[in-house]
């Protein structure tokens, strides 16, 4: 039986550019959709899937990341002090455990695989899914949950995977495909930000994955790969063939929110979500378009 999934790895050490100047002296996580940041729907998203301890990557400037998790007694003494009890329990959504939340730095921006192995002491020897707060997903079912039913049954390595047009594949990790039933796919190989005309399927990996701690040893290689960087697909495709793999077509929709467009999108779907503002927000939708 696999070791259970108790820990979250989430690398935050972004600097925003595409935000600027919103993100001049604000995480982009701590953007918010709706009336929640980005950081709070990974992290709920993957509580949920029954994840107790998390390890927020960060940099420079990111300390509201870890705050926002904190108990912020002045502001609960003072919601008290005037009965604000709606606003108290929706304080209370930010509460963890004592002990639950830590963080680290990545001091150089050197990719997604670096701000992994920053994590390397946390990580210890045991399993870890890795939640990147720019895939803002809406789905039924958490999609760190649907991953963890398939890492329950498999074992080993499994990640959230979407098609894309074959001209961005250069955006993405992507996969080479053996058997495939339509939800879950066998991962035969993994190539990071190729070419259309040299992708070996237009399988990407999105932002949600559950990995063996053997992938911290890969990483420790630093190599370069595409863009310069070390990067985590690299790492992860020397795990094929060693290790189970599989890729899972979760359930929901997934917005990408490092995008401009794709984070307004976010905040229309997640509004039209919401009983208090559904329908305020199609009338005044039906005003612009």
């Amino acid at each position: 039986m696999p070791k259970p999934l108790k820990k979250a790895v989430l690398p935050v050490a972004g600097l925003g550019t595409r935000f600027l100047p919103a993100t001049k002296a604000l995480a982009k996580e701590m953007l918010p959709v709706v009336d929640k940041p980005l950081i709070q729907y990974a992290v709920e998203e993957a509580r949920a899937a029954g994840i107790e301890q998390f390890c927020l990557v960060t940099g420079r400037g990111k300390t509201a990341l870890v705050e926002h998790f904190d108990v912020a007694y002045e502001l609960e003494a003072t919601l008290r002090e005037r009965a604000k009890t709606d606003a108290l329990a929706l304080l209370a959504t930010t509460s963890m455990p004592p002990g639950s939340v830590m963080s680290v730095r990545q001091q150089v921006p050197l990719g997604l695989g670096h701000a992994i192995w920053c994590a390397r002491a946390f990580v210890g020897d045991d399993p870890f899914a890795i939640l990147l707060p720019d895939d803002l997903v809406l789905a039924d079912v958490s999609w760190v949950r649907q991953l963890a039913e398939v890492y329950e049954q498999t074992g080993g390595n499994v990640v959230a995977v979407e098609e894309v047009p074959r001209e961005q594949t250069s955006r993405y990790g992507i996969l080479k495909v053996g058997h495939d039933d339509g939800r879950v796919v066998e991962v035969m190989g993994l190539v990071e930000k190729p070419k259309p005309e040299e992708a070996p399927s237009t399988l990407s990996i999105i932002g949600r994955y559950i990995l063996q701690p053997e992938v911290i040893g890969e990483i420790a290689r630093f190599e370069r790969g595409a863009g310069g960087e070390i990067q985590l697909t690299d790492a992860m495709a020397r795990l094929v063939g060693r290790q189970p793999f599989h890729g899972l077509r979760c359930e929901g929709r997934r917005f990408d929110c490092g995008d401009k467009a794709g984070f307004l999108e976010a905040q229309i779907a997640f509004a039209l979500k919401r009983p208090d503002l559904a329908d305020k927000v199609r009338a005044f939708l039906g005003r612009y378009v």
